[in-house]
C-alpha cells in the first residue's frame, strides 16, 4: 500500500462533484456534500484527494482536540490553553466505518473511574479527530439512523457532547462533512437528506475516450504513485492556492437584495420544507462568487447554487427520486431578476401609456410584464448553462421513469375476471394509491438493529431493568449499582462519605425500544389475481406495506410466483424504491404455484439468518390461497411448505385477496398452517381497524394476566 494520494486534479470529469467539494473547502458553513452514484465512479478517490488540498492548520501542542491557538476552545477537555505553544499539521481526513459504534464516534467516558475515583477519564472519538478537517462517511445510507442523527447534529452545532449519568464532556467539532452512497442499496430519510448542504448525482461517463483516459491514468498511478503525483504537482499547488484565496475573499462577497430575492423565490417555487434550503443556497452562492474571484453574487451563482442545494430536498414520499425542473428554475430566476419598483399612485393614465399596465413607448409596463421585453434572466441570458455551469447530467435532472425491465411482456388484452386460471399473461397494471396500514410486529423481544417495528433490547428506548455488564460499561444504572455496593460497605472498611465500589458492583441499563425487521413479501401473480381492478387494489396494498417498511427502517425482499415457479424479484435490501419499481412492472397470468413461492421464501430466509442472525423476519404472503400448480396435491404441498415456517416460529401475515360473494377461505386456512394471522384488504387500512386494535390489546392483557397467574 502507498501513502501517496491520487491527485485531485488528475480525476477525469465529474465537474459538479468537483465543484461541490471545493465550495465546501472554501466555506465549510455550506454544510457538506452528499454524493449519490453508482459503484465504481471514484467517489471515495475524489474525497480522499480533497484532503491534500486543504491548508495546514495551527494547533495547540499536546491538545488532542486540535484547538486553534489563536482562539482555543474554552470548554476543551485538555484545556485551558492560556499560554500554550503551537505548531502546524495538515488537515485530517477521518473515515467513518459503516459498523462504527456510538462511543467510537463521540468518545467514551470511563464511568468506573469517574464514580470510584472522581476522575473524568475521557477518550476522544472520531469527531474530535476530524475537528478542522474532513469527516468522510462512505455508504452513509447503511449507517444506523441514530448514528447519522448524531453526526449531523454535531456538524450543525459544531460541537460534540458526551453525557453519561451526570458526567459530561463537550468539545468543538467543526469539519467538512462528506457522505457517499449508492441509491440501489437504500435511501436516506428525507429529514437526513435535508441536513446535507449539497447533493451531487454522479454516473460513469459513457464516452469511450474519457473512459480510456480514466483507465490510462489509474494504471499509471498504480505503476508509479509518486511519479504520477509529481506530474500533477503544479496543478495541485495552484488549486490549493485558489482555495486559500477564495477563503480570504469570502467575507468581502456581497449578497445583493436581488440575489437574495431570487434565492427565496426559487425555494418557494419548488416548495421545499423549512428555511434551511434558503440559507444553504445563500451560503453556496456566496462561496461560488468567492471561488470565481468576485465580490458580488450574480444570477449564475444563484442558478448553480439551486442545482446543488435543492434536488435532494424535492422528495415528497419515499419513492421519489431527487431532481430539479430546470425550466421552472429559469422561469423563477427571470421573474425575480430585477428589483421591485414602486407602484404608481392613482388609477389614471400614466405619462407613458393609458394606465399602470398599459403599453408605453417602450412597449412594456412598469413591471417589465409579459408584453414587454422584460429581463433576460441575467447577464448570461438565463439559459440552463449560464455562467459556464456544466451540463446538469450529474444532478438536477428530472427523475427517470420507473424501470420495467423486470417482467416486461408484450401488451395483451386483459384476462376476464370470470376465468380463475388463465393461461395467458396480462400486462402490468398500475398500483392503487398508498395509504397508512396497520402495524404488524414480530412476537417476542429481539436484539436487532434499531428501528420502529418490533419490541427489542436496544441502545435507545426506556430502561426496563439492570444487569451485570456484558463488556465495557457504557450505560450505567446508577441506582442498581449503589444498591449492589451498599451491603458491603462495612466489610470493605468504608471510613468516609464516599462509597467503596468494586467492579462486581456495577450494573448496566437494559433498555427496551423497537427494532427493524426483514419483511419478505411473497406475492401471488398468477391468473387468479389477474382481474385489473383487483390487481390494482392488491398492488396498492403491497405499495402501502412497502412505505410502512420504509418508515420503520426495515429491510425488504420480494418473491413472486406464477406459471410454473417462483422468482426472487428483489433480494433483501434497504432500497424500498427498487421494490416499488419491481411491483409496478409485475405482470400476472398463468397457474398458481403457491408451494414453490413458499419454499423459495423459506430458502431466502435461511440464507438471511446466516448473514444477519439478529434481524428477525416477518413473512407477508399476498394471495387468495389458491394453489393450482404442481399436480393434484398442489394445495396439500403448499400447506406442508407453510408448516416449515410454523415449526421455526417465523412471524407471518397472510393478506387475503379473495373477493366476490362466494369465498372459499383458503387464505385463512393458509394463515393457520403458517401459524400467523390473515388480514383482508379492507382490514389492512389503519383507520379501519380501531376495533381490531382494541381486541388485540385486550387479548394481550389477558395473555399477560394468565402468565402472571401461572
Amino acid at each position: 500500500m502507498t501513502d501517496v494520494r491520487y491527485p485531485f486534479t488528475a480525476i477525469v470529469g465529474m465537474a459538479d462533484l468537483r465543484l461541490g467539494l471545493l465550495l465546501n473547502a472554501v466555506s465549510p458553513a455550506v454544510g457538506g456534500v452528499l454524493v449519490r452514484g453508482e459503484k465504481g465512479t471514484a467517489k471515495s478517490t475524489m474525497v480522499r484527494a480533497l484532503a491534500g488540498l486543504l491548508p495546514s492548520i495551527a494547533t495547540v501542542d499536546g491538545c488532542r482536540f486540535a484547538c486553534d491557538p489563536a482562539a482555543p476552545d474554552p470548554q476543551c477537555p485538555d484545556g485551558p490553553h492560556s499560554a500554550a505553544t503551537s505548531g502546524e499539521r495538515p488537515a485530517q481526513l477521518v473515515e467513518l466505518p459503516v459498523g462504527v459504534a456510538e462511543d467510537r464516534i463521540v468518545g467514551s467516558l470511563d464511568l468506573e473511574r469517574a464514580l470510584a475515583e472522581g476522575v473524568k477519564a475521557y477518550e476522544p472519538g472520531l469527531l474530535a479527530k476530524a475537528h478542522r478537517g474532513v469527516l468522510y462517511i462512505d455508504e452513509v445510507n447503511l449507517l444506523q439512523d441514530h448514528v447519522v442523527d448524531l453526526l449531523l447534529d454535531a456538524a450543525a452545532m459544531g460541537r460534540s457532547y458526551v453525557e453519561r449519568e451526570g458526567v459530561s464532556v463537550r468539545h468543538a467539532a467543526r469539519f467538512l462533512l462528506v457522505g457517499t452512497m449508492n441509491p440501489e442499496e437504500g435511501e436516506l430519510r428525507p429529514q437526513l437528506l435535508d441536513r446535507f448542504g449539497l447533493t451531487v448525482e454522479i454516473a460513469a461517463t459513457r464516452d469511450p475516450a474519457e473512459r480510456a483516459e480514466v483507465v490510462r491514468r489509474r494504471l499509471a498511478y498504480d505503476a508509479d504513485p509518486a511519479g504520477f503525483a509529481a506530474r500533477f504537482a503544479d496543478q495541485e499547488r495552484e488549486l490549493a492556492e485558489r482555495i486559500t484565496a477564495a477563503r480570504e475573499l469570502l467575507p468581502e462577497v456581497e449578497l445583493t437584495d436581488v440575489a437574495l430575492r431570487q434565492i427565496t423565490a426559487v425555494c418557494a417555487a419548488f416548495e421545499v420544507d423549512g428555511l434551511r434550503a434558503d440559507i444553504v443556497m445563500a451560503r453556496t452562492a456566496v462561496a461560488l462568487a468567492a471561488w470565481a474571484g468576485r465580490t458580488q453574487v450574480l444570477e449564475e451563482d444563484v442558478r448553480k447554487a439551486a442545482q446543488l442545494a435543492l434536488p435532494h430536498r424535492r422528495r415528497r414520499n419515499p419513492f421519489d427520486a431527487p431532481g430539479l425542473d430546470e425550466e421552472q428554475l429559469d422561469r423563477t430566476l427571470e421573474e425575480h431578476a430585477q428589483p421591485d419598483e414602486p407602484e404608481p399612485e392613482g388609477d389614471g393614465p400614466t405619462p407613458d401609456g393609458d394606465g399602470p399596465g398599459g403599453d408605453g413607448p417602450d412597449g412594456d409596463g412598469p413591471d417589465g410584464g409579459p408584453d414587454g421585453d422584460g429581463p433576460d434572466g441575467g447577464p448570461d441570458g438565463g439559459g440552463p448553462d449560464g455562467g459556464g455551469a456544466p451540463e446538469p447530467s450529474d444532478g438536477g435532472v428530472p427523475a427517470p421513469e420507473r424501470s420495467t425491465a423486470d417482467g416486461d411482456v408484450p401488451p395483451q388484452q386483459p384476462v376476464p375476471a370470470q376465468h380463475p386460471a388463465p393461461a395467458r399473461e396480462s400486462a402490468p397494471v398500475a398500483a392503487g394509491d398508498p395509504y397508512r396500514t396497520r402495524l404488524f410486529t414480530v412476537r417476542g423481544t429481539g436484539h436487532g438493529a434499531q428501528g420502529r417495528r418490533s419490541p427489542a433490547e436496544t441502545t435507545g428506548g426506556h430502561t426496563v431493568r439492570a444487569r451485570r455488564p456484558r463488556g465495557p460499561l457504557s450505560r450505567l444504572h446508577l441506582t442498581a449499582t449503589l444498591q449492589a455496593a451498599a451491603p458491603h460497605q462495612v466489610a470493605r472498611g468504608r471510613d468516609g462519605r464516599a462509597l467503596v465500589l468494586h467492579r462486581d458492583d456495577f450494573r448496566e441499563q437494559v433498555r427496551k425500544g423497537r427494532e427493524s425487521n426483514l419483511v419478505l413479501f411473497v406475492v401471488d401473480a398468477s391468473g387468479s389475481m389477474a382481474a385489473r381492478q383487483r390487481m390494482t387494489a392488491v398492488k396498492g396494498a403491497v405499495l402501502s406495506l412497502l412505505m410502512d417498511a420504509y418508515q420503520r427502517r426495515d429491510k425488504i425482499g420480494m418473491i413472486t410466483f406464477r406459471g410454473a415457479g417462483a422468482e426472487l424479484a428483489l433480494p433483501p435490501t434497504s432500497s424500498v424504491e427498487v421494490g416499488a419499481a419491481r411491483l409496478e412492472s409485475l405482470p400476472t397470468g398463468g397457474r398458481t404455484p403457491l408451494a414453490e413461492g413458499l419454499l423459495r421464501a423459506h430458502e431466502v430466509l435461511r440464507v438471511e439468518r446466516l448473514r444477519d442472525p439478529d434481524r428477525r423476519p416477518l413473512l407477508v404472503v399476498v394471495t387468495d390461497g389458491r394453489a393450482t400448480g404442481g399436480g393434484r396435491d398442489a394445495l396439500a404441498r403448499s400447506h406442508r411448505a407453510a408448516a416449515l415456517f410454523a415449526a421455526q416460529g417465523t412471524a407471518s401475515v397472510v393478506l387475503d385477496c379473495e373477493s366476490g360473494p362466494v369465498r372459499l377461505g383458503l387464505a385463512r386456512t393458509l394463515a393457520g398452517r403458517l401459524g400467523g394471522s390473515a388480514v383482508s384488504l379492507d382490514e389492512l387500512r389503519a383507520e379501519g381497524v380501531a376495533s381490531l386494535v382494541r381486541d388485540n390489546r385486550a387479548a394481550n392483557r389477558s395473555t399477560t394476566s394468565m402468565r402472571k397467574a401461572a
